[in-house]
């Protein structure tokens, strides 16, 4: 059970190690792009190339769903990013249970944007657990767990293809032992739990009071969706990349500042310290490096960005 590319890399993984796929469960095809015309998800168009019966499903809550999926008989259920919660008649239909592929490493980060809030929280490392799926929000018994370290230009589109591989070398490595018995479930510590919001489009809008540290960590967590951007004039410029520049600035929050007389690009001025920025887009251009920005926008340096 899976939507988008993070859940490919393990179902890919599970018929290369040899395991019969009964089903692949996914969301039904989602309008996309200008035209909106309708789009498989990412793991249909797998499962297809796999030769894979797929189930397009918007609920497994009615006897008919449950009823269905029961039909196929699974030992295991596997989810990564399915987007649906489980009801507990069919977390309890495969004989080995449910087992869910989590990019964090829990107990922290449960919920629905764990590798946002990761990078939103600073951390150095992150991870994927295989988790046996209970009726909470990602509180189940841990299976296994792997680790990886967060680069500085980082963002949550590199970090879900990232981990998205590991954790189905992960699963494939766990799934065979917790089906023969010989792998322990361990509890999560509940005390150290934190839990992840669902990001909207809102989030991406630049609060300039803030600091630069939170606003480049920010940037990153919320490329590629929902994007962050600020309102420079009437136009919307989005920032897809930044970094945090050394020294500070005795001018107004918002504005536009050379960094290093020039030579080293420009700046915006921040609640504390200033923000770099590196790649941005105006609306309706293409995304520049913002050296080569600002020689097209002669008044963009010492101009105020609003939030």
């Amino acid at each position: 059970m899976g939507t988008p590319a993070f859940s490919v890399p393990s179902l890919r993984a599970l018929v290369q190690a040899g395991h019969t796929i009964a089903a692949v469960y996914t969301q039904p095809d989602q309008p996309a792009g200008r035209g909106r015309e309708l789009k498989p998800s990412a793991v249909k168009q797998e499962a297809i190339l796999q030769g894979i019966p797929v189930e397009e499903v918007d609920t497994l809550r009615t006897d008919e769903s449950v009823a269905r999926l029961a039909s196929y008989k699974p030992d295991v259920i596997v989810v990564a990013a399915f987007s649906h919660i489980l009801p507990t008649r069919v977390l309890e239909l495969p004989s080995r249970g449910c087992l869910n592929i989590h990019p964090s490493l829990l107990p922290l980060h449960r919920g629905p944007s764990p590798i946002a809030a990761s990078l939103l929280a600073g951390d150095k490392e992150t991870g994927v657990t295989i988790m046996l799926m209970d009726e909470g929000l990602d509180t189940g018994p841990v299976l296994a767990q792997d680790r990886v370290e967060i680069a500085e230009e980082d963002t949550t589109g590199s970090l879900t293809g990232r981990l998205g591989t590991l954790g189905a070398g992960l699963l494939v490595d766990t799934i065979a032992g917790w089906i023969l018995g010989e792998i322990a479930a361990r509890r999560q510590d509940d005390s150290m739990a934190t839990y992840s919001e669902k990001i909207v489009a809102a989030d991406g809008v630049l609060e300039w009071r803030e600091p630069a540290e939170v606003l480049w960590r920010r940037i990153r967590a919320y490329n590629p969706w929902p994007g962050c951007y600020t309102m420079w004039g009437e136009k919307r410029l989005k920032v897809h990349a930044a970094t945090v520049a050394e020294g500070e600035a005795s001018t107004a929050v918002g504005r536009v500042v050379p960094l290093g007389g020039g030579r080293q690009g420009v700046g915006v001025v921040t609640g504390r310290g200033i923000l770099k920025l590196e790649t941005v887009q105006l609306e309706g251009k293409r995304p520049v490096a913002a050296g080569e920005f600002i020689r097209g926008q002669s008044d963009f340096v010492n101009s105020i960005l609003i939030s």
